[in-house]
């Protein structure tokens, strides 16, 4: 691969890294998911219910959510040049970037379909959690198989960017707000990056506590339990860091 230098090349080896991360993560979790204490474990294939079980639901939905994020995170070290920030982006596109790459193994373990068009998402979590669950903010469910966009650009606006129109999930950030991180700068590309992602944040933690509630799959839900705490302390964190800046949470 040619050395490239500039925002363009400095994203592109980003994304590189988090899909070969995410694709060394997939392997581990079917190896782990098929090895844990036999075909006996509620870790094992056998544990899932079906396509339509919280455990399969969790998994697509989560996988669409995160590569947002991921996506968020490559637009916004590519807008500022401050280093907590593009530490945080980092750390946040990392660690996303590798468990939807478990979540995307889990079901191909399973033999379930990554996508499920058909079904409104997070129909799985039961009455009151559908697309009018929090959030308020678009998204598109179909696309969440595979890598995504060529690691966070490429046409259209990836995985989960929808219309400003319904709200699929919790958090997820519109096109039009994807595009104003995309042309902001500086200050202002840092505050907006933050308030997109303590929604999106804040929508993740109620799915994956819908699964900590609903799934059965003990490595999926010690998953999910982790995704809450860890979430939760990088709200706070991101809440700090815009106060530096002079602003607030939307929302």
């Amino acid at each position: 691969m040619a050395t490239r230098t500039g925002p363009g090349g400095r994203t592109l080896w980003f994304a590189a890294g988090a899909v070969l991360l995410a694709l060394l993560f997939a392997g581990w979790a079917t190896l782990t998911a098929l090895g844990r204490d036999g075909a006996g474990s509620s870790a094992s294939a056998g544990a899932v219910s079906g396509d339509g079980s919280a455990d399969a639901g969790f998994a697509r939905d989560m996988s669409v959510h995160h590569q947002q994020a991921v996506e968020m995170s490559f637009i916004v070290r590519d807008r500022t040049r401050d280093d907590e920030v593009r530490r945080l982006a980092y750390d946040i596109a990392n660690t996303q970037a590798n468990q939807r790459g478990m979540m995307l193994g889990w079901l191909d373990l399973w033999g379930l379909p990554k996508t499920a068009p058909d079904r409104e998402p997070m129909s799985w979590m039961g009455a009151g959690h559908g697309s009018s669950h929090g959030g308020g903010h678009g998204s598109s469910h179909g696309a969440s198989e595979g890598g995504g966009h060529g690691g966070g650009h490429g046409t259209g606006h990836g995985a989960g960017a929808g219309t400003d129109g319904g709200a699929l999930m919790p958090g997820m950030a519109t096109k039009a707000e994807l595009e104003r991180l995309r042309t902001a700068e500086g200050v202002a590309a840092e505050v907006l990056y933050l308030q997109l992602m303590i929604d999106h944040h804040k929508g993740g933690v109620a799915m994956a506590q819908g699964c900590v509630d609903a799934c059965r799959v003990d490595v999926q839900r010690n998953l999910a339990q982790g995704m809450v705490d860890a979430q939760q302390s990088e709200i706070d964190l991101m809440t700090d860091l815009l106060a530096k800046r002079g602003a607030k949470p939307r929302g």
